[in-house]
């Protein structure tokens, strides 16, 4: 592991102990995290207060939300709920970033609202029907285009779940399909409209983003970045790994990782982390959605330094996203030891009932220095 680590770029020998192995970079960012309400909310905040110094939250509650009233009321909850739990000072600092849900009857008056706020940075698209709460999702995006086009003139960024719904479409093609019928048919209308597709699954999302202008980015998850579709079912049902967009081939989890490590600056860290009770998880219609926040930077790491780019791991996990947003970079600095440690079979949730996280009970190969 030296030999490899002596062979990196000057840059990043600027950041590591080599005598220990420590990684330090500047203080990453979330830019796609479900944190939930409530006592749901408490239970998980601080795995992400702890290691990220703002996140961009999602707005897929019942009921969503769909005003900038209801954004800042939903950003104290976070804030009350943070200073309940907050261990450290760092954490104590933690931004959400709040976002509002895209309904059919959006109207350009409230994006114009979003816009003039300072704590609202996306508006959500999520497909009716595509992934956890989004029933209240666009039917039709022409019937939201007015409130599309002034996001647009406003430069408030479209934060994407990309994947159609119809069932006729396979489920690991609904990503593809959605890039080719309804996002560039989308930027053909509108393009200097600001989208990020999110949790990008396959290469043809990745060519997406690649091929873009500047105002088209996109993000990358963890368990995207180091598992393809064969963990779902390796030795039965894995219901902890199912999520939407699901996992998968191996042809495009590489694609995924090479864009990640690739140094390219439209592509940035977004955990996709959302937890469910285990008995939502483990049931006969189980719920989509991998809890990952509490490794939420240490799997990264185990995947930079599967390929070899751990000098790329700074830019892609705390520089690349607030450039692309136009917000500072954090000030302050994690550092990450090469030390394995085991993840908890479970932890609290909500109801009596547990949480069970990515990997639960097996070993993470980097570990968050508490300061």
């Amino acid at each position: 592991m030296l030999d490899t680590l002596l062979a990196l770029g000057s840059a990043f020998r600027d950041n590591v102990d080599m005598s220990s192995q420590n990684l330090t970079i500047v203080r990453p960012d979330d830019w796609h995290l479900h944190l939930r309400d409530g006592d749901a909310m408490q239970a998980v905040l601080l795995d992400t207060a702890r290691r990220f110094g703002r996140a961009i939250v999602m707005p897929n509650l019942r009921p969503p939300v769909t005003t900038v009233e209801l954004a800042s009321a939903y950003r104290a909850r976070i804030l009350a709920a943070l200073a309940n739990v907050a261990d450290t000072v760092q954490a104590k600092r933690f931004d959400p970033l709040m976002t509002l849900y895209l309904t059919d009857n959006m109207t350009p008056a409230e994006i114009e609202a979003a816009a003039a706020s300072d704590f609202v940075h996306g508006v959500k698209l999520y497909p009716a029907g595509a992934t956890t709460n989004s029933d209240s999702g666009v039917t039709d995006l022409m019937r939201c285009d007015a409130a599309i086009a002034r996001m647009a003139e406003l430069g408030l960024p479209l934060l994407v779940h990309g994947e159609v719904t119809n069932a006729d479409v396979d489920v690991f093609d609904r990503e593809a399909v959605f890039i080719d019928s309804v996002l560039l048919p989308l930027l053909t209308r509108h393009p200097d409209l600001r989208v990020v597709l999110e949790h990008i699954t396959t290469a043809q999302g990745v060519a997406f983003v690649r091929e873009g202008g500047a105002n088209v980015a996109g993000t990358l998850t963890a368990h995207h970045l180091l598992y393809n579709r064969n963990a779902i079912f390796t030795g039965g049902i894995r219901p902890h790994y199912y999520c939407l967009p699901v996992l998968k081939r191996e042809q495009h989890r590489e694609a995924l990782l090479e864009a990640a490590t690739s140094g390219h600056r439209r592509f940035f860290l977004g955990t996709d982390s959302a937890p469910h009770a285990r008995l939502t998880k483990e049931a006969s219609c189980g719920c989509a959605g991998c809890y990952t926040s509490h490794a939420g930077i240490e799997l990264y790491a185990e995947a930079f330094e599967q390929a070899g780019a751990l000098d790329q791991l700074e830019a892609f996990a705390s520089l690349n996203g607030p450039d692309w947003y136009g917000l500072p970079r954090n000030d302050g600095t994690i550092t990450l030891l090469k030390q394995s440690w085991t993840v908890a079979d479970t932890m609290s949730y909500v109801n009596n009932d547990v949480l069970v996280p990515l990997r639960a009970g097996e070993q993470v190969k980097w570990l968050l220095k508490q300061n």
